[in-house]
């Protein structure tokens, strides 16, 4: 029942995205198994720098993290949103672990197979460790999550996932957490920093295909789920990068005239040749941008985790 509610979503998005002018696709479908993959590639590439930089900060400034985690009490709940394959999280599940405190922790991802392999890994390297994955969708996930009200939180929104929503997403997602927080739950969130358009088009528009890959697999997503029959081979990757805005956007083109037919919908959609899919965004954010949306949404600024090339931050924020 759960996978034809998913279907049926899937589905109707898809109608309205290949429907509209310009034409576009939801990133959040990037992620099923095979995507989740594709996106550990993107993550381990040496030009991809925001998994190097979060990573350095985990590593760090882990006792400051922990101690603000602390406050006075050991005892929380750790949820992450869109946790993948926990690596840099498993920085600081292990240096929490080894300091006695008691936490569960609640990792959410839209990929079942993610999530597997995400606990089995815990098992294996942090024995003990109270785990309860939870597979599904941020928005609704949050939700479920909401009778949760009783234990401290602390919530963990890495790798700039913040990045790929549009200004009513961003409102939307933080005034979500804002009502499932308590006064003095916390939340951590990345926030990839504007920087030379020349690193951010590198790790966008990778030399390995990674991210090419990555936006493609979506179309194979959906010629086997809604009986689509997309030609990949027919459309080109592109990105570009605004650096006044600080959005990457990436896109399929389509590099023939073309018409495709979705079984599922009972419904074609024509392509102009060169005609383009709108994909993804990924925003690079400013130091003041991250305080008005904490103070926006009702939190205060605790402290700004950054790397030693400012590249990065990790903003940590307490629920006032």
């Amino acid at each position: 029942m759960e996978q034809l509610t998913l279907l049926s979503q899937i589905a109707q998005d898809t109608k309205i995205g290949l429907s509209s002018n310009p034409k576009y696709l939801l990133s959040k479908y990037f992620y099923d198994d095979k995507g989740s993959s594709i996106f550990q590639d993107i993550m381990h590439m040496p030009e991809y720098y925001l998994t190097d930089c979060e990573y350095e900060i985990f590593a760090t400034h882990k006792q400051q993290l922990a101690d603000s985690f602390f406050n006075g009490s050991k005892s929380f709940d750790l949820i992450e949103l869109g946790a993948g394959d926990g690596l840099k999280t498993k920085v600081l599940l292990q240096f929490l672990n080894n300091n006695a405190t008691t936490i569960k922790y609640i990792p959410i991802d839209i990929s079942k197979k993610a999530n597997n392999e995400l606990v089995k890994s815990i098992k294996l390297e942090i024995p003990g460790l109270n785990v309860d994955a939870k597979t599904g969708d941020y928005f609704s996930e949050i939700k479920k999550l909401n009778g949760q009200a009783s234990k401290r939180k602390i919530i963990f929104f890495l790798g700039s996932n913040i990045g790929n929503f549009a200004d009513s997403e961003i409102n939307q997602f933080l005034e979500q957490l804002s009502l499932l927080c308590n006064k003095g739950d916390k939340v951590l969130i990345g926030f990839d920093l504007k920087k030379s358009p020349a690193v951010i088009m590198s790790a966008y528009n990778d030399p390995h295909g990674h991210t090419r890959n990555f936006n493609l697999n979506l179309l194979t997503r959906l010629n086997r789920e809604l009986n689509a029959n997309f030609n990949l081979d027919n459309f080109e990757h592109h990105t570009d990068y605004h650096p006044i805005n600080g959005e990457v956007k990436s896109f399929l083109v389509s590099s023939v005239e073309q018409t495709i037919d979705i079984e599922t919908l009972g419904q074609s959609f024509h392509f102009e040749k060169f005609e383009a899919i709108f994909m993804e965004r990924s925003r690079k954010f400013d130091i003041q941008t991250i305080e008005n949306l904490a103070k926006r949404f009702s939190f205060r600024i605790d402290h700004n985790f950054s790397d030693k090339r400012n590249y990065f931050v990790d903003s940590l924020w307490e629920k006032a």
